[in-house]
């Protein structure tokens, strides 16, 4: 069966949300791997693809995407109390500054270009504009709801958006070569359905934050010499 006009287009809202060149400087973050290369943790693409594994499944699998999806929720039921309650839990559990300013800053740049737009009605953008710092995953899922995009697709989108950009900015730090990446993402990638289902059926008393190497990596990044990023 054709996939109807609202599908497609939902899908399509998606594939906009996960690009590159979406105006919100996701490019120049590493989130940690930056400092992880300096100390000497990240070296070869093998060290590299562990790394975002290991980050991936105890740092995005385990607490930004059972929060992205409550946040998901509590758009679709209009429940401005319930988005700011969780995006304030997120906010709380980053380590380091670094971390918490980039994800408000890309909140900040995702919820202007909303703002700015005409892709939302009124009412939507009132409960937006009322989140104080609201962090990227909180504008992300406001995105997905409003856009009618099914909550699995939407989480899936998000968390390839942040693996594809940990790709990125290895292949720049390590360095690594365009095949290299794409082995790393082909790798990794195929593992995504499963935590995104994982997430999914999360309950609250199991969303957990607990990677120190990577709150280490994080706050040593703030003080480091030479950089490229700026997290």
């Amino acid at each position: 069966m054709a996939a109807s006009h609202e599908e497609d287009l939902a899908l399509a809202r998606l594939l906009r949300l996960a690009s590159p060149i979406l105006p919100v400087g996701a490019f120049s973050y590493s989130q940690g791997l930056e400092s992880a290369a300096e100390l000497g943790w990240v070296r070869d693409e093998v060290s590299a693809r562990r790394w975002i594994d290991d980050v991936l499944a105890h740092s995005v699998a385990s607490f930004e995407a059972p929060i992205w999806t409550r946040l998901y929720r509590a758009w679709e039921a209009g429940d401005g109390k319930a988005v700011a309650g969780w995006n304030e839990i997120f906010l709380a559990g980053r380590e380091s500054a670094e971390f918490r300013a980039e994800t408000i800053q890309m909140g900040y740049s995702m919820r202007a270009l909303f703002l700015a737009g005409q892709e939302f009605d009124d009412l939507q953008l009132e409960l937006l504009r009322a989140i104080d710092d609201p962090a990227f995953p909180a504008v992300f899922s406001f995105a997905c709801s409003g856009w009618r995009i099914p909550e699995r697709q939407a989480l899936l989108g998000y968390m390839w958006t942040w693996l594809e950009n940990q790709v990125s900015a290895a292949m720049k730090i390590v360095p690594l070569g365009q095949m290299a990446g794409q082995r790393m993402l082909a790798v990794l990638g195929a593992g995504l359905p499963g935590l995104v289902d994982a997430a999914l059926e999360m309950e609250d008393d199991e969303v957990s934050n607990f990677a120190p190497a990577l709150a280490i990596a994080s706050a040593r990044h703030e003080t480091q010499y030479t950089r490229l990023f700026r997290s």
